[in-house]
C-alpha cells in the first residue's frame, strides 16, 4: 500500500498539495482507493480517498494506529557537515531509514561546510521515513555550533566520537545503553579540536571509538546509529 507525509492529516483530511500530486499525477490513485497516510510524530492512518484532486487530495480516516519507535530511548546524532552535500544526504538518509529522534548539523573550527540549507535534507528524510516503514520523522535543526550543543541541557548518555589517541578512548559498543537517551557527536574531517574536545569532557561527555579503522564523517554518523540500534537488538 503506498505511504504518504501528511503532518495535519488527523485536523486536515488532506495530503499537502506536493504528496497529492504524487498521488494523483504519478500513482494515477482514484477516490476510493486506500493509502497509508503518516504524521511523522508516531501515528500511521489507514485512508481512502474521497477526492482525488493534485493539490489537495481528501481522505477519509479508517483507522489510526500508535507506531512506537522500535529503539526505544531517544538517539540524537550531530556531525559537521561535509563539503560534499551528497555524502550529508546520504547519511541522513541512512540514519532516517534506521531510527533517529534528531539531527544536529554541527559548525566546528575545523568544519569544512560552514552553512547548510536544511530544506532539501528534510525532504530526503520524509522521503526515507516513509520508504523505511517509520511514522517518526526525526526533528532537523539548522547548524549549530559544536560549543551550543556540548553546553545544551540533555538528560542521558553522551558521547564524543574522537580520533586523537592522547584522550583515552572506550568503544562506543561497549559504553552505550539501549534504555537510555544518548546523544552522539561526530566531528569534521579534519576532527574536533583540542578545546572542542576538552569542552565536552568538562560537560560529561565520553570520549569513545567506533573501531579500529579511521572512518569519513558521513560513514562514522551512520556507523554510530548503526551499533547503538545493533547493542539494542543484541540485549533484548
Amino acid at each position: 500500500m503506498h505511504r504518504f507525509y501528511a503532518p495535519d492529516i488527523e485536523t486536515a483530511l488532506t495530503l499537502p498539495e506536493e504528496e497529492s500530486q504524487h498521488a494523483v499525477r504519478v500513482l494515477r490513485l482514484k477516490e476510493g482507493d486506500e493509502i497509508e497516510v503518516v504524521d511523522g510524530k508516531g501515528t500511521m492512518f489507514k485512508c481512502s480517498i474521497t477526492l482525488a484532486h493534485s493539490k489537495h487530495c481528501a481522505v477519509e480516516v479508517e483507522e489510526q494506529i500508535v507506531m512506537q519507535p522500535h529503539w526505544g530511548a531517544k538517539l540524537v546524532i550531530g556531525v559537521a557537515p561535509t563539503k560534499n552535500l551528497d555524502r550529508v544526504e546520504w547519511l541522513a538518509e541512512k540514519c532516517t531509514e534506521m531510527g533517529i529522534d534528531r539531527l544536529i548539523p554541527l559548525r566546528c573550527r575545523y568544519s569544512e561546510r560552514k552553512e547548510l540549507k536544511t530544506e532539501r535534507l528534510q525532504k530526503i528524510m520524509v522521503s526515507a521515513m516513509k520508504q523505511s516503514l517509520k511514522a517518526v520523522l526525526p526533528q532537523l535543526d539548522e547548524m549549530m555550533l559544536v560549543r551550543d550543543v556540548i553546553e545544551m541541557p540533555f538528560d542521558g548518555q553522551k558521547f564524543i566520537c574522537y580520533c586523537d589517541d592522547s584522550v583515552e578512548r572506550r568503544l562506543l559498543s561497549k559504553e552505550y545503553t539501549p534504555s537510555v537517551d544518548a546523544l552522539i557527536l561526530i566531528g569534521p574531517e579534519g576532527d574536533f579540536s583540542k578545546e572542542e574536545v576538552d569542552l565536552a569532557l568538562k560537560n560529561g561527555f565520553v570520549p569513545v571509538s567506533l573501531g579500529d579503522s579511521r572512518l569519513r564523517t558521513e560513514t562514522a554518523a551512520v556507523a554510530a546509529c548503526f551499533t547503538c540500534h545493533t547493542i539494542k537488538q543484541i540485549r533484548e
